[in-house]
């Protein structure tokens, strides 16, 4: 009723204009039934009606018209607001009974989840870590500061991160990076940064090195460290040396082993509370390290600053280290011998090729080395130690004369290679490798000279290939000599972009473009880069230095160049019980022995040294110092036996003068005191 009202309110007005407008208009006209005058008066009001009625008929005819019209419209409007009413009680209805069904598919939702999230955290398809002992202590802010008390010694003049107890690094120190960041393996879920201030391809020492370096300069930066091993960056020397006597039948999978100073330590650089996961790179506030595992660089855009991996994301950056290292060579005859015989073909290089080498040698009779470099005689020495207990046969083939013949002078080669015998190897010197067949399930070497070595495995130690896979894409210079990127001395090889460790080819100031596949050099180039990619500008003047043992008994370091086709001078003396690794390492409190050298401490041993005369020997090589000489001057210096003098050696390659006398020289070294 309301609304017929408001309705008609609305359309009376319109009914009373119409109405009026007819009337007028009919008197405009002349229906009036009367004739039309000739002349219209100017103004003229009627006071009564016009004509015979009509214009009554016509309002009443438009009146009616109106009210019609706003009737339909007034019950077309009322049906209308009813459906309506209708539909919106129905809609209310249903509401209520949606609202109750909803409920309780929640409730059974809650439930079901509740019983998913209890069964995911007890799996049974997965065995449990054994607990630790101890409980490990909690992790430390930021994460740069927490080292393991038996992770690296410092690298040498980088300030000392503090330790956590040695309990809980040896509980973090041996995953994977995959359990260090709980991720899984394959990375189905990792969202990776698509920036990284600092960029390293490669997760060698001299990545580590360059990271530590950067963070030691800019507290506050972020690293990404790219490497296509599932590992936390690592050493590699104790690979081939200390793993190898341990006395714990899990060492490959602890990757644990005690120096030959006593002490235990895992392999690992630093436990994985030292890193950050890539995820929190970007965002993290005090910066840090994170390690991106089984990835590859395939590609470098040197102009816009980014990579791609080889899954095609796309890494910008804003410095970037290629310290990609090398890969180990093979034997063209063995490459060609078929599957079969590469099956049972070891290229050392990683962890998983020690793991796998450990369990071979385990498990078979007979395994055959060929190389007779610094990893092919460690291997040797450590197979043959462990030969005395299992029985195994272990042979020893290279192409020189005696052992380690293109680094030692041929006296000294030919000694080593009795001391290699004597750790139970069977040696076959001046070997060329013509064919490798397998037969009779086992692998038959054929040598040029017609003798025919049977083996159930090899190990091909013959030299490293720098992996320079980014040269072309990134337009970087490979040495055509030495192999390598070349860089300038401040190991950089294009604006933004620096290489370090064994892929780079660098120019020595003492003894030209050189390129060193060694620890020490990886360290030190690393850390050198990391600290020119935050501003230095520091050339690379360092020399470098190696070592190898074989076995704790025997053991040398080495710096420069040590070729056996140059001249050589030796000084030696009688060894005695603490001229061993092991005991250098026992006095020294260091593992790497590299790391406890510095240059600073040249000039003050060398002021204070008084020894004794020299006297050289010509039977005993216990120990004592090799020189090689280029133009009389010293370009290379080997200390025999003799532990903790490196400084002096490099100070003499520095100085690069003339020396009448070398015996002179070696007093310097104090090999003769007692």
């Amino acid at each position: 009723m309301l609304k017929c009202r408001t309705v008609w309110r609305k359309l009376a007005p319109l009914a009373r204009a119409s109405s009026t407008l007819c009337r007028q208009n009919v008197r405009r006209t002349g229906l009036h039934n009367v004739r039309v005058p000739g002349h219209v008066p100017a103004a003229h009001m009627a006071t009564r009606p016009t004509g015979g009625g009509g214009g009554t008929q016509l309002y009443v005819l438009v009146f009616g018209a109106a009210c019609v019209g706003g009737g339909v419209y007034v019950y077309r409007h009322l049906k209308e607001d009813r459906q309506r009413y209708d539909e919106r009680i129905a809609s209310i209805a249903s509401w209520q009974h949606q609202s109750a069904k909803q409920e309780t598919t929640s409730v059974q939702k809650e439930t079901l989840a509740t019983d998913a999230i209890e069964t995911e955290a007890v799996p049974e398809s997965e065995p449990q870590a054994a607990p630790s002992s101890e409980e490990p202590s909690p992790p430390v802010p930021d994460g740069e500061t927490a080292a393991s008390s038996e992770t690296t010694d410092p690298l040498p003049d980088e300030p000392v991160l503090e330790s956590v107890p040695e309990e809980a690094a040896e509980s973090l120190a041996e995953p994977r990076v995959e359990e260090a960041a709980g991720l899984d393996t394959a990375q189905p879920s990792l969202t990776l940064p698509s920036h990284a201030p600092y960029l390293l391809i490669g997760g060698g020492t001299a990545s580590f090195a360059a990271a530590r370096s950067i963070r030691a300069r800019d507290p506050g930066a972020r690293v990404l460290i790219v490497t296509d091993e599932p590992d936390l960056p690592y050493m590699r020397p104790p690979l081939s040396k200390e793993l190898w006597f341990s006395d714990d039948p899990a060492v490959t999978d602890s990757l644990r082993f005690k120096q030959w100073n006593g002490k235990e330590r895992s392999i690992y650089f630093q436990p994985p509370s030292f890193y950050i996961t890539p995820e929190e790179l970007s965002n993290a506030e005090n910066g840090g390290v994170a390690v991106l595992t089984r990835k590859k660089v395939v590609h470098m855009d040197v102009r816009g600053n980014k990579v791609k991996l080889d899954d095609d994301t796309e890494i910008s950056y804003d410095k970037c280290l290629i310290a990609t290292g090398g890969v180990p060579r093979n034997l063209q005859v063995i490459d060609r011998a078929g599957e079969e015989v590469q099956k049972r073909t070891t290229l050392f290089r990683k962890i998983d090729d020690f793991r796998s080498l450990d369990k071979v040698s385990r498990n078979i009779k007979s395994i055959t080395v060929i190389g007779g470099g610094f990893l092919g005689s460690e291997l040797a020495c450590a197979l043959g130690r462990r030969s005395h207990d299992s029985g195994l046969e272990v042979i020893q083939m290279f192409p020189e004369k005696g052992n380690m013949g293109k680094v030692l002078p041929e006296y000294l080669s030919n000694w080593t290679t009795d001391k290699v015998k004597t750790e139970g190897v069977k040696v076959i010197s001046e070997a060329l490798v013509k064919s490798v067949t397998c037969k009779d399930d086992q692998l038959e070497i054929k040598l040029k000279d017609g003798r025919l070595v049977k083996t159930d495995h090899i190990v091909a130690a013959v030299g490293l290939e720098p992996n320079v896979d980014l040269a072309k894409s990134a337009g970087l210079e490979v040495d055509s000599d030495f192999g390598g990127y070349r860089v300038n001395a401040e190991l950089q090889a294009r604006s933004n972009i620096w290489v370090a460790g064994d892929a780079a080819c660098f120019y020595d100031i003492r003894l030209g473009r050189r390129r060193v596949e060694h620890h020490d050099h990886a360290v030190v180039s690393g850390r050198l880069a990391g600290e020119n990619m935050t501003g230095a500008n520091k050339p690379y003047w360092h020399q470098s230095m190696f070592w190898s043992d074989l076995g704790p008994d025997v053991g040398y370091e080495a710096i420069g160049l040590v070729d056996s086709s140059l001249p050589t001078v030796g000084v030696f003396a009688k060894a005695t019980a603490k001229d061993t690794p092991k005991a250098a390492t026992e006095k020294s409190g260091t593992g790497i022995r590299s790391e406890s050298e510095t240059e600073d401490v040249a000039s003050s041993v060398v002021a204070a040294s008084t020894p004794a005369p020299a006297v050289t020997h010509k039977d005993d090589y216990g120990k004592g110092v090799i020189f090689y000489l280029r133009d009389k001057v010293v370009v290379g210096i080997i200390l025999w036996n003799v532990f903790n003098r490196m400084p002096i050696a490099r100070k003499i390659i520095k100085d690069g003068e003339e020396h009448a006398d070398l015996n002179e020289v070696a007093k310097l070294f104090n090999i003769h005191e007692d």
